[in-house]
């Protein structure tokens, strides 16, 4: 069953079974937009699609909706504002080349970013608030935005989760902290994703510090990319899982993602951009502030650690202890502390944490090791100041 309804921009479905154009199925009651747009045919419609119908592929990946060029025309299906966001770029396409100005890839992410930033309702939300304030529709959108791989939702699954995305949706620096298993990267890189496709930012910048976890490796093969690669593999994972392999190799490939160890970040002032250090745990207090002094204009960071994996020497050294020490009442800094039971890997994950725990029946939480840590590392400046 399919009632349909034209638009100013094309046709409401409400699709109770299947997609038209993929076949998947889609969530009982979702409002989907389509659109067709005609394009010339010939050496034009190359032009406008870009080689192999790359900045086509831009634009899906971007705003996460479904678009299929057949013969003439371009059909668009999504999200009410997604597709009025694709529409806007494939209209910017079709008069540039007309005009014998054809775009190049950088020019369509410039494209995208604009149209996503002139496009009046929420990037994946439906534009109708139903009561609730911008602000609660602008985060009900960040919590639910497709940002997995085919328009996949990632979505918060604790409170403590939710938590932590409402900060970094409010605040320019937030700092996560929990155990492994418990979505501090993974959401983070999500956060990311989100970002770039809305046009909020310009590129993502992630980094980590180069520090074996107990092991020492040697010196590894290669140049100065293929050595911190091993260090750099879990932010690749993240972002593999959310992009498709060609759209991530590009976006690799042209720096709107960057991934750097900590040493080359160095100099730098990050404008426009989300910038994430992963394992912060393991940086120095130099290392740290180092690099919570890169931020640029219009630029958000999110640094995430676990304070019961510090490989450095004496913890209380620790660049994420110390910034927790130091800015913890800082304004427009926020804090999200993670715990056991927002552990969101594979059940056995969660099995084999409290087996570890449970010959300590005493262990403290992610939030009370924090506080002992950062009074010890308190402690212990007083004691080098006097």
């Amino acid at each position: 069953m399919e009632v349909s309804e034209s638009s100013g921009v094309g046709k409401h479905r409400w699709h109770k079974e299947r997609h038209p154009a993929t076949g998947k199925p889609i969530p009982r009651g979702k409002i989907d937009v389509e659109v067709t747009i005609p394009v010339p045919d010939g050496t034009e419609r190359t032009t406008i699609f870009g080689p192999a119908e790359r900045h086509l592929k831009l634009i899906r990946e971007a705003l996460g909706v479904t678009i299929h060029a057949r013969g003439q025309s371009v059909h668009v299906i999504g999200d009410r504002a997604a597709v009025a966001a694709a529409r806007r770029v494939l209209d910017d396409l079709v008069a540039a080349s007309q005009q014998g100005r054809p775009f190049s890839r950088q020019r369509v992410l410039d494209a995208l970013s604009e149209a996503a930033r002139e496009t009046p309702s929420p990037a994946f939300g439906n534009g109708e608030t139903n009561g609730a304030s911008h602000s609660d529709t602008r985060r009900d959108a960040w919590h639910t935005a497709p940002v997995g791989l085919h328009g996949r939702t990632i979505e918060p699954r604790t409170e403590n989760q939710r938590r932590y995305l409402d900060a970094v949706e409010s605040h320019d620096l937030v700092f996560a902290i929990g155990p492994a298993g418990t979505g501090k990267t993974y959401l983070a890189v999500a956060a990311a994703i989100h970002m770039l496709r809305t046009g909020r930012v310009k590129r993502a910048i992630l980094t980590r510090p180069a520090v074996e976890a107990g092991e020492k490796l040697g010196f590894l093969p290669g140049d100065q990319f293929a050595k911190v690669n091993p260090y750099l593999r879990p932010l690749l994972d993240a972002l593999s899982d959310m992009l498709e392999y060609t759209t991530l190799k590009q976006f690799l490939a042209s720096d709107v993602i960057e991934i750097a160890p900590m040493a080359y970040m160095r100099g730098r002032t990050l404008n426009d951009a989300i910038v994430i250090l992963d394992e912060a745990q393991n940086t120095t207090r130099g290392q740290m502030q180092m690099f919570l002094t890169r931020m640029g204009e219009r630029s958000k960071m999110i640094v995430t650690g676990d304070v019961t994996q510090i490989d450095l020497p004496d913890p209380t050294q620790s660049g994420l202890i110390d910034a927790a020490r130091r800015l913890r009442r800082v304004q427009g800094v926020a804090f999200s502390v993670l715990e056991r039971s927002d552990v969101v890997r594979h059940p056995l994950v969660q099995r084999v944490i409290d087996a570890y725990a449970a010959e300590d029946h005493d262990q403290p939480t992610t939030g009370e090791l924090l506080q002992a840590l950062t009074d010890r590392a308190s402690r212990a400046n007083e004691v080098d100041d006097a």
